[in-house]
């Protein structure tokens, strides 16, 4: 988990779900405007705000629980690893961490349907007195479920 001497940290988790690697990366680099369709509870919307869906460079606001707002550039996009990963540019997280990056990853389970996702944050607290973010990773292991959930029903 999480070093807890330090200013800078790391949180990772996996999460198993039955949808295919693809579905999973497909709905973050190609659709995550649906994001809010699969998980209501935890998204309330997801919007371009520069650039094109699954393109680096490309600027995505995120409305998640509570009201707040995460406004993203997308840093990498790699579909044969079905990887994305973003940067947080403005918005609720950079009240309290300097710097916010996280990276969500899928891959095809090694026996078996389905896949994992992994879920990876680096980040820079403000201070101290700033928790890690396991509330965030939590909020992202049930977005994944509910994710899933969503693009099996869509088969």
């Amino acid at each position: 988990m999480a070093e807890a001497s330090s200013l800078f940290g790391k949180l990772e988790s996996d999460v198993e779900i039955k949808a295919s690697a693809e579905q999973f990366h497909h709905m973050f680099a190609a659709r995550p405007h649906h994001v809010s369709k699969a998980t209501p509870d935890n998204v309330q919307g997801v919007d371009l705000h520069e650039g094109e869906w699954g393109k680096v460079g490309s600027i995505v606001i995120f409305r998640y629980v509570h009201g707040k707002v995460a406004k993203d550039r997308i840093e990498a996009v790699e579909p044969e690893k079905n990887l994305i990963a973003f940067r947080v540019i403005e918005g609720d997280l950079l009240k309290e961490y300097k710097s916010f990056a996280f990276t969500i990853q899928a891959t095809p389970k090694n026996e078996g349907s389905g896949s994992i996702v992994h879920w990876h944050f680096e980040y820079e607290k403000i201070s101290e007195d700033i928790a890690h973010p396991e509330t965030l990773l939590q909020l992202c292991i049930d977005m994944s479920k509910d994710i899933d959930d969503h693009l099996l029903a869509e088969e």
